[in-house]
């Protein structure tokens, strides 16, 4: 992180004759330097990326509370370990009686140190690191500062009512300053665009062909300007949108789950009344 920011300091250091007098004047600045090539495209979006961290809060980018891979504090360790090895996550909120009660965080190489030692008795509680709680509405340049200080890398969020509204981490985080951070977990399962969920939910890759979609929906979307159901989604928008956007279209509810500032990656879908926002996509029948 230190070496992206001495990089960008640099890189300002070189095109600034003279002090900007606000931030749209320091981005069309930044931007014309782009153009002229004294700017490459990858170092101008970290710049907006470290303006953007400062007017957004943790509820615009967090892992909402459906999404979030939880375990229970009485499960067994054969159990957990699959949940680990299916997710490839590192970090884990561990519930009691409830889902709002989140009682720690287990990490992964903790409970690999309990299967390293086979005489060792089981204690989730022993292993457990103690959560961190932080509102919806903190701002998520504040929240990197306090992560690099504790040196915590999730947070459990809390909405006004002190239930669990989501969590975010570190990652999620450095992800709004230099976009996506692409690992071998992250799209595993290439060939499975489209799962179910509880409660007539859906997960759906953004790069689904719209036909795939068709089919498994039985809808009639055009796929005549765009081949995929991402494509779509943005035109409905009609703009990038973020993570945690939602809108109704098509029939469904529509939740943004990963987007970084190219493009969309995963969406929530959710059955709805048919409505007319983007009618000219359907085919006629």
């Amino acid at each position: 992180m230190k070496k992206i920011l001495l990089k960008i300091k640099s890189t300002l250091k070189n095109i600034f004759t003279h002090d900007p007098s606000s931030k749209e004047m320091l981005i069309e600045v930044l931007r014309n330097a782009e153009n002229k090539n004294l700017l490459d495209s990858d170092a101008l979006l970290m710049i907006e990326g470290a303006l953007h961290v400062s007017e957004t809060h943790v509820r615009d980018i967090m892992v909402p509370r459906v999404q979030m891979i939880i375990i229970n504090d009485d499960a067994k360790p054969e159990a957990i370990l699959s949940n680990v090895v299916e997710s490839g996550h590192s970090r884990f909120p561990v519930i009691g009686d409830t889902n709002d009660q989140i009682v720690g965080i287990l990490l992964a190489k903790d409970l690999l140190n309990y299967f390293a030692d086979p005489k060792k008795e089981f204690d989730i509680k022993d292993m457990m690191r103690p959560p961190v709680f932080i509102p919806e509405s903190k701002r998520l340049n504040v929240l990197l500062r306090e992560f690099r200080m504790s040196r915590n890398h999730m947070a459990i969020i809390i909405d006004e009512y002190s239930g669990v509204a989501g969590l975010v981490t570190i990652e999620d985080v450095i992800e709004e300053i230099i976009g996506e951070i692409e690992d071998e977990h992250d799209y595993e399962d290439d060939e499975i665009n489209i799962k179910i969920h509880d409660d007539n939910r859906y997960t759906v890759k953004a790069l689904t062909p719209i036909d795939e979609f068709n089919n498994f929906f039985k809808t009639n979307l055009s796929d005549l300007e765009y081949e995929t159901i991402g494509g779509l989604v943005i035109t409905a928008f009609g703009y990038l949108p973020k993570r945690g956007e939602t809108i109704i279209s098509n029939g469904f509810n529509i939740k943004v789950l990963r987007a970084d500032k190219r493009r969309v990656q995963l969406l929530l879908f959710k059955k709805n009344i048919p409505d007319k926002s983007i009618e000219n996509n359907y085919e006629e029948t």
